[in-house]
């Protein structure tokens, strides 16, 4: 039935249901390990692919989780998902499946992503050369040496917001024979569909605007009925494959995605906006701010600006720290895209791992505090954030 809707909004609730026994508007969880058969021809004919059927839920063959996957790729514009136990697992298994001829990072990435590549990908001879987005002129002569590569972006990034221009890289990739993974997970699909654009796979960690309501753990991957069949062998073998209860969970918090993240959107940008003005605010790194440095091709690429912000304060790392200990409203808590907001410090947390160094080269100060600005009302929100600067910050 959703196939007929153009509006995102109506085919989220409707994509991938179908007639259900008891007149259930949705599919049920369908909380089983295994399905029978009647006879062995029929089983066999499932499982060598020649018929349609139910057959052993690690495989993904379950109603819940395919109902759910079929959302998930309507909500891309895709032919395919697969869902997956995280985020972590939906871009390692990723990485593993088309990325083992090399791999070209372009941009900031969620620290978890960074580790991954750097020590699982070096354990196995996996070849990755690391780009900052200044630094994409030089993207071509790389992929050139050597064909077949994976090229993965995030935009916008973590934490810094930068956002890069998909339509460029993906042309870029494709010159040179390669594929393009987006990151998608701080827009979400309401607010960009790379795939349009020309990427070729987009990732989600799940757990985030997906989901929605911080209860919940998955990862998702979208694109190609081809590009995805040898990434489901290595989630069934890797065991990787979401449970039937988390994928209902999931489709729940998928029919109010739309209005969610619409919210997010308006939120962020009446916090973004205030806190440029500021005193202790030395930058807000948030797109929708007209004088952000990414925001004409935001504008361009973006149907909306996002909930995630960055402040940079005029602080230092502990009084930066300080600050975070002071909110009142907004949790001090990692993750994001939930309706509360949390807020963290990204050298504590999502990118600890990288060296001071590191940090530094990526614009990455101790002084960063991000936000997922969440659903609550945002005169409170700017009111905790102004308590909490005045309190650490109003003497200086």
């Amino acid at each position: 039935m959703a196939d007929k809707y153009t509006a995102l909004a109506t085919r989220v609730i409707h994509s991938g249901q179908g007639d259900h026994p008891h007149g259930s508007p949705y599919t049920p969880v369908y909380n089983t390990t295994t399905f029978r058969f009647a006879n062995t021809a029929a089983l066999e004919a499932v499982v060598e692919g020649r018929a349609q059927g139910n057959l052993y839920t690690r495989y993904g063959t379950n109603p819940t989780l395919q109902a759910l996957e079929h959302t998930l790729a309507d909500l891309e514009q895709a032919e395919a998902a697969l869902a997956f136990t995280a985020g972590m697992a939906a871009i390692s298994a990723t990485l593993l499946t088309h990325g083992r001829a090399g791999i070209v990072c372009v941009g900031d990435l969620y620290g978890g992503t960074m580790e991954f590549l750097s020590h699982q990908c070096a354990a196995l001879g996996i070849p990755v050369t690391w780009l900052l987005a200044g630094e994409q002129e030089q993207l071509p002569a790389l992929l050139s040496q050597r064909p077949g590569q994976l090229v993965l972006l995030e935009t916008p990034a973590n934490p810094t917001l930068e956002i890069l221009d998909i339509q460029v890289v993906a042309q870029q990739a494709h010159q040179h024979q390669a594929l393009l993974l987006v990151d998608n997970t701080f827009a979400s699909p309401v607010n960009q569909q790379p795939l349009t654009l020309g990427a070729d796979l987009v990732v989600h960690s799940a757990t985030k605007y997906l989901g929605g309501h911080s209860d919940l753990t998955a990862g998702a991957v979208m694109g190609s009925a081809a590009l995805l069949k040898p990434l489901w062998s290595w989630r069934k073998n890797l065991g990787q494959t979401l449970a039937p209860e988390t994928a209902a969970l999931l489709s729940r918090s998928l029919r109010t995605l739309v209005v969610r993240v619409r919210e997010h959107n308006r939120n962020a940008q009446q916090v973004a906006e205030v806190m440029a003005a500021h005193p202790r605010v030395k930058r807000v790194y948030y797109p929708g701010l007209a004088d952000f440095p990414g925001h004409a091709l935001a504008a361009r690429q973006m149907r909306g600006f996002g909930g995630m912000l960055t402040l940079e304060l005029a602080a230092s790392r502990a009084e930066t720290s300080a600050v975070a200990d002071q909110l009142k409203l907004i949790l001090l808590a990692p993750s994001l895209g939930g309706v509360e907001s949390l807020a963290t410090q990204p050298c504590t947390t999502s990118h600890h791992s990288l060296s001071p160094e590191e940090r530094a080269r990526r614009g990455i100060s101790d002084s960063m505090l991000r936000l997922s600005v969440g659903l609550e009302d945002p005169a409170d929100l700017i009111a905790d954030i102004q308590q909490a600067l005045a309190a650490v910050l109003a003497d200086q």
